[in-house]
């Protein structure tokens, strides 16, 4: 990460990268955990996916991640539970300017959403003066300036939305549109292949449609393959990898790789250790913790 600026949602970068069509390279986060995240932020993602639908995660929660988040340089994402004005305004009022809302099937959806992160007149949201997201009321222009510097989002991952495509691409307020593979192929009858032809000409179909209306395009690959193949259909902002799957698979690895060669062994004929060299091993441990007390 070096000494890249902290993200800042005024003004907001993360909005302003993805409305110039500047490739935003991204990881999702499902643990729940302000550690992990810590982490995350370390590595220098453009931007990071705060789960709220699918993961372990509420308003408290979310809270100490952004903490967790304020020397890093990756704009936090946060996915709410679903399109729900009160709920967006907890999340706005705890410090979000990046939404990504699920389960989008209309243009009238695309339109609550973007109202429900605005200030009258131009949207909904309820004003309370001394929040988390204007520092307690440090930051005296917040509400004069916050409406022109929150990111919309809005996921499309059902056959009702993609006929819906051109109506919700449309809207005002909208700055992305975000393909849910998973669900999308689910949709169509292809229930764990996200990489069926039908699925990809949609999602094909998806992009070209958000690019005729100057909208930025992204999606979640944590397959290299697939993400590279994603960007160059011109996806903006790519999600390539979460911090569960990252997890699982470093420690699987490491499991594979140190009980594949203990199998290796076995199957070559290797005489299984005595106990008489077990027990020294751990008597060998054992005298030298000792020493490293006495030195301490």
């Amino acid at each position: 990460m070096g000494g890249a600026t902290p993200y800042s949602g005024i003004p907001n970068t993360f909005r302003q990268n993805i409305l110039a069509n500047r490739v935003q390279i991204g990881c999702w986060s499902a643990l729940g955990s302000h550690i992990s995240m810590e982490v995350l932020g370390l590595a220098g993602f453009d931007w990071l996916l705060l789960d709220g639908e699918h993961a372990p995660n509420d308003v408290l929660s979310f809270i100490p991640q952004l903490m967790a988040l304020k020397d890093s340089p990756s704009a936090p994402v946060v996915r709410p539970q679903s399109n729900d004005t009160v709920l967006i305004k907890r999340l706005l009022d705890s410090g979000f300017y990046n939404f990504l809302i699920p389960f989008v099937q209309s243009a009238e959806d695309a339109r609550r959403a973007v109202a429900a992160t605005r200030y009258p007149p131009e949207g909904v949201r309820g004003v309370s003066v001394s929040q988390r997201s204007n520092r307690y009321g440090a930051i005296p222009d917040y509400i004069k300036v916050v409406n022109d510097n929150i990111t919309v989002l809005v996921q499309i991952e059902s056959p009702a939305a993609v006929n819906e495509i051109e109506a919700i691409a449309a809207v005002a307020g909208v700055d992305g549109i975000f393909i849910g593979p998973s669900d999308l192929a689910a949709g169509y009858g292809h229930l764990g292949n996200a990489n069926h032809p039908e699925v990809q000409k949609v999602i094909a179909d998806v992009f070209a449609v958000a690019a005729r209306h100057g909208k930025a395009t992204g999606i979640l690959a944590p397959v290299e393959a697939d993400a590279r193949r994603y960007l160059a259909m011109g996806a903006t902002f790519v999600a390539v990898g979460s911090d569960l799957g990252l997890f699982r698979n470093a420690t699987q690895q490491l499991y594979n790789t140190y009980r594949g060669e203990a199998d290796a062994e076995a199957a070559a004929g290797a005489p299984c250790r005595p106990a008489e060299h077990v027990a020294g091993t751990v008597e060998a441990a054992h005298s030298n913790e000792d020493a490293r007390e006495e030195n301490t």
